[in-house]
């Protein structure tokens, strides 16, 4: 029986992240997710790469710092599905005190080593177009940089990396049981895996066991590995709302509200505006998360405290929520809980090593696979401790471009291929970025993109995402790998379906 290095359980970003890591050294790896890649929280957040401007009221100075240095480092990686966005925040009566903002923005400007991103500015609403969508009474507002991300495609393109550096992605595969044994007299763990498609069972073996399954973490620490779980897990709930488009300018905005919160209102898929996020404590499956009316009601109360144009539950055309498992430190309130995450590592002599990986956030998901690799150091050959680092600047897949260099992507892509519309141009730039080509192949017409589908979907572009992507199901396609589900009639949704 053949023996892997390293078994991932959970295919979010800290799962991917660490296959591509661990594969890109030359490991073994297999990772092993029961659904899709992205399919809960990796999928469900506010699609930001941030320092958390937030956290530093809550003294997080060193989580904020690694955000930040984690910022351009991404955008470096993923020009194609990262891209920088600008934050406008309006200064409000009976809010936090201006002196304070511009203290934290000067923070947050100065603590990541900021290179390329614009620094924080001052604007007068009353005269820049910011303050058009907004009632009237609001004159002084700061503007910052941070960066906007297709977190599921960012998810998917660590998975594809690792599996190009030959990692074994196993989507729709359970994790059912796992235990220690040895063979031959190495230390192994024995995993127990059922085919979530088929049915069919089987048994594979790594040397080192690694529980990267985000809100399910603590069930496989006791259900699948029959072990007590090593830390406290906070699960909190955030929702998200999506609007018709409210505003023409390609900013975004970051609004407080009364109860201390604040949520973002942001550009999104060209014709719509999303708002979140909401935090509160969940107890249920992670599996059955879904907004509540009190989140859309709440959501929808504080937009329309800042825009002109009210927001009604009746407005909102999509909505999604994903449970974060945060480590739980004892804040008493689920916005004040940490972000940071916590590596746990199970190793007794003459045992095979299993490590925990709790909390976290999608900004800090490279460095974390990092300093999880470090932490399993003694168990791994030393060539592969050697090429720690390799991560910080080689691209994702369809990023090997300038990270400013979108527009000339687009523009090559529409003179190679002329046919497509240009809509649909600069979707696939901003989706495939220089792998665009790979999937429209030798097509020279829109005839040879084979059936539309609608949305600028064809029959090309789905084969390409079952092949490549791991795309199994309609909402693969539709929700995680594209938006497209928001941009068809539930007929153009339904005539995909039967593609699969």
């Amino acid at each position: 029986m053949s023996i892997h290095d390293i078994a991932i359980i959970g295919g979010g970003i800290n799962g991917a992240g660490l296959a591509r890591d661990a594969a890109g050294r030359g490991l073994s790896v297999a990772l092993y997710e029961k659904a899709d890649l992205a399919c809960a929280t990796s999928s469900a957040s506010t699609k930001l790469i941030h320092g958390g401007l937030r956290y530093l009221e809550h003294y997080a100075f060193a989580l904020v710092r690694e955000s930040l240095m984690e910022r351009e480092r991404l955008l470096k990686i993923a020009p194609h599905i990262i891209r920088p966005l600008r934050f406008v925040l309006p200064h409000a009566k009976g809010m936090r005190p201006a002196w304070m903002l511009r203290f934290g923005l000067f923070l947050y400007d100065h603590l990541g080593g900021r290179k390329i991103l614009p620094g924080t500015g001052t604007l007068d609403l009353r005269d820049d177009e910011a303050g058009q969508p907004l009632k009237p009474g609001f004159g002084r507002a700061f503007e910052y940089s941070d960066l906007w991300c297709e977190d599921a495609r960012l998810v998917v393109l660590n998975a594809m990396d690792a599996s190009s550096r030959g990692a074994a992605i196993h989507t729709r595969n359970r994790v059912t049981g796992a235990r220690r044994g040895t063979i031959d007299g190495t230390p192994c763990w024995y995993l127990d895996i059922r085919d979530e498609r088929t049915g069919s069972a089987r048994t594979e073996t790594a040397r080192i066991l690694i529980n990267a399954a985000g809100p399910w973490a603590g069930l496989v620490s006791e259900n699948v590995m029959a072990q007590k779980t090593p830390a406290r897990i906070r699960m909190v709930q955030g929702s998200h709302i999506v609007v018709r488009k409210l505003f023409d300018h390609d900013r975004a905005y970051i609004f407080q509200n009364a109860d201390g919160r604040i949520i973002f209102a942001i550009p999104y898929e060209q014709h719509f505006t999303l708002i979140g996020t909401t935090d509160r404590d969940y107890t249920g499956d992670p599996a059955d998360v879904r907004i509540s009316e009190e989140e859309t009601a709440y959501l929808c109360k504080a937009a329309s405290g800042y825009f002109r144009q009210g927001i009604a539950p009746a407005d909102v055309v999509w909505a999604y929520a994903g449970v974060r498992p945060l480590y739980d430190d004892g804040a008493s309130k689920a916005q004040e809980a940490t972000r940071d995450y916590v590596l746990h590592l199970d190793a007794s002599p003459g045992e095979a090593p299993a490590l925990s990986v709790f909390g976290g956030k999608l900004t800090t998901y490279r460095h974390l696979a990092e300093n999880a690799l470090e932490k399993l150091g003694a168990y791994l050959p030393e060539a592969a401790r050697a090429q720690a680092g390799w991560t910080l600047n080689e691209a994702l897949p369809g990023g090997d471009f300038p990270h400013d260099g979108i527009e000339a992507l687009i523009t090559e892509i529409a003179g190679t291929k002329p046919f497509l519309p240009t809509e649909t141009v600069r979707r696939f730039a901003r989706t495939y970025g220089t792998r665009s080509f790979a999937m429209l192949g030798d097509a020279a017409t829109m005839a040879d993109m084979g059936k539309a589908f609608g949305a600028g979907l064809t029959t090309r572009e789905i084969t390409y995402l079952k092949t490549e992507e791991w795309a199994g199901q309609p909402a693969d396609l539709l929700w995680r790998r594209t938006k497209l589900g928001l941009h068809m009639s539930a007929a153009e949704r339904e005539e995909v379906a039967s593609a699969f």
